[in-house]
């Protein structure tokens, strides 16, 4: 950027630059490994991306964003992009450059090279989650951005992906989050058996999702109601108010069999129609917002 704030006068136009190529190689694992960083692409997630950035940094700690590559129509478009990327290295590119760096062809005017954001186990569970979602060997990056979207819809305090699980770094997998990858603490690589010990030890409750459980999820939204309304009979398989963290299986076979057995209960969604079962991030979507709306009364 120049003294006054602004990017380069003459975007970058070389999309066989040696810069281009090594932004591009992000989006292979073993690149992102190695540097520590991937790739945040569209203006949505960049938005996320910096804002990130400036509030670590006006705090002390370190920033998250190393590099921001824009196209002038993208700035023009949205200048807030441009002001939030004060003290960031903002350049400009053509369209064509853009394109060689993303995953995706097109990636909507701007990317940003970012470090890994993610966070120990240990410190999630220190700070008192009061709902967590946990993902067992949840393979597709796409599901798994929708689950952590979903679970920052929903105000969980952290998201954990089991060591069997997708990259979360993965191009399609950022997308997927809409930048709610920068919004709640992720912990990456948790060994499931470890994690539900941890949880048990902090009071924090086990829930399976499963379709075929034996507990119903509307029966323990229906007891929520009832004891919010003051009723003191009401007996329960589990206060769902409590708590709690959800673990959601893979995406064809569902949770093993190991770590249906770590669970307090094995909790199912109704199907009131014909589908034979709901996918995963209709599923985690579902029992995290139920958990959600219970513990906003207690």
């Amino acid at each position: 950027m120049n003294e006054t704030g602004r990017p380069q006068d003459f975007p970058m136009s070389n999309p066989r630059a040696d810069r281009v190529r090594d932004v591009a190689k992000l989006a292979g694992r073993p690149a992102r490994l190695k540097r520590g960083r991937f790739l945040a692409e569209g203006p949505q997630a960049v938005r996320e991306a910096l804002s990130l950035h400036r509030e670590r940094t006006l705090a002390g700690g370190p920033g998250v964003v190393h590099e921001v590559y824009a196209s002038e129509a993208c700035l023009e478009r949205l200048p807030e992009l441009a002001d939030l990327a004060q003290g960031v290295n903002l350049r400009l590119a053509t369209d064509e450059v853009l394109a060689a760096m993303a995953d995706t062809v097109n990636p909507q005017g701007i990317l940003a090279v970012c470090s890994f954001v993610d966070v120990s186990l240990e410190s999630v569970l220190d700070a008192g989650p009061r709902l967590v979602a946990v993902m067992c060997q949840v393979r597709d990056p796409g599901n798994a951005g929708t689950v952590l979207r979903a679970a920052d819809a929903a105000g969980a305090d952290a998201v954990v992906l089991t060591a069997s699980s997708v990259d979360i770094y993965n191009p399609k997998a950022v997308r997927s989050t809409a930048g709610s990858l920068f919004h709640l603490p992720v912990v990456l690589g948790a060994d499931v058996d470890e994690l539900v010990a941890a949880c048990k030890a902090r009071g924090i409750g086990v829930l399976a999702a499963d379709g075929y459980g034996t507990v119903n999820l509307d029966t323990l939204q229906d007891e929520n109601a009832a004891r919010r309304l003051g009723a003191t009979d009401v007996v329960s398989d589990y206060a769902l108010e409590n708590p709690t963290a959800w673990l959601f299986g893979n995406e064809a076979q569902g949770l093993s069999d190991a770590e249906l057995a770590l669970a307090e209960h094995r909790v199912a969604v109704p199907v009131y129609g014909s589908a034979e079962s709901l996918n995963l991030g209709t599923a985690a979507t579902v029992c995290l917002y139920a958990s959600a709306r219970s513990q906003q009364g207690s």
